[in-house]
């Protein structure tokens, strides 16, 4: 199997799209986080000359396999910087740099770039994959048996540069979501690292005495189990990952739109919607026949293809 070192910035939905890449692809990952020289990290990377002056100089070291995956704009200049004759290098998400330095682009519609050498799917890329989902619901069915059904899965992130998800926001979620359980749903929440402590404490107090089941991050993660389980999934619509992975499920998803603006996410959300694969959410639960939405296989493939695997 084709080694692939691993490039980004140790966030939960860079690494994970880089690794369902590579998965996908049938590489083998050896993921290297980014860790940046001091005072390096607060310099947007486009003033970056030479990346390695700017990160761990073991990112470089030999021997560097066949395939680099840099995902995100740093992850993608380090890419760059260690292409080579028996060294390819792909992108993950819009480098913010010339193409041509990559052997390959992944790119979202959402990002707006086409080129001979780009691959563009309509979500983001992700570790989903219908095995996963099979193996989460094994274990899990039994956990949440006696909750309500319709088995509502919602999925939290939190305040970023472009939205905001705090108490004000959460205090109307909880009552959306009250009236959703109010109907008869049962509901099992998941928060994500980045969602604040007191929307946690406001949709605990509102939702927990109607019977709602709620991750308090012990033991192991039940992300896979509550998208495989669930007969919808509501999700905040400030991560395009979340709701990436949320679509490569059969259930219906549902957007909490939160306050603030991304023209980039915003985009992704408005296509998803007249996709047919995503609705808004108000309040009310509605149901409807859909698929998977996932090009994470196909995009695999065609990489392969395209670096002549």
């Amino acid at each position: 199997m084709v080694e692939a070192r691993i490039i980004c910035t140790d966030l939960a939905g860079l690494r994970s799209q880089a690794l369902g890449l590579a998965e996908a692809a049938a590489l083998a990952p050896d993921f290297k986080p980014l860790r940046f020289r001091p005072f390096w990290r607060r310099i947007p990377t486009n003033f970056w000359l030479n990346p390695r002056w700017a990160v761990d100089s073991s990112l470089f070291s030999s021997p560097v396999p066949q395939v680099v995956i840099g995902a995100g704009g740093a992850g993608a200049r380090v890419a760059a910087a260690l292409r080579g004759k028996n060294v390819k290098a792909v992108a993950i998400q819009h480098p913010r740099m010339a193409l041509s330095r990559f052997d390959a682009v992944l790119a979202g519609r959402h990002d707006g770039i086409e080129g001979a050498n780009v691959i563009v799917t309509r979500t983001a890329l992700h570790r989903v994959t219908q095995a996963r989902l099979a193996v989460g619901r094994e274990i899990y069915a039994p956990r949440f048996a006696d909750l309500p059904r319709p088995l509502v899965a919602v999925l939290l992130g939190g305040s970023n540069g472009r939205y905001k998800f705090e108490a004000e926001q959460a205090k109307t979620l909880a009552v959306q979501l009250a009236s959703v359980m109010r109907q008869g749903a049962g509901m099992m929440i998941t928060p994500s690292r980045r969602t604040a402590s007191d929307v946690i404490i406001t949709l605990r107090a509102a939702l927990e005495p109607l019977g709602a089941w709620i991750w308090d991050f012990t033991g192991e993660n039940p992300y896979f189990g509550m998208l495989a389980c669930a007969d919808a999934i509501i999700v905040t619509a400030d991560s395009v990952s979340m709701v990436s992975e949320a679509v490569a499920t059969s259930a219906p998803v549902f957007l909490a739109r939160l306050p603030g603006k991304s023209q980039r996410i915003g985009a992704f959300m408005d296509a998803l919607v007249l996709d047919g694969r995503v609705r808004h959410f108000a309040g009310e639960l509605e149901l409807w026949d859909t698929a998977p939405l996932d090009d994470t296989e196909w995009a695999g493939q065609e990489l392969r293809r395209r670096l002549g695997l």
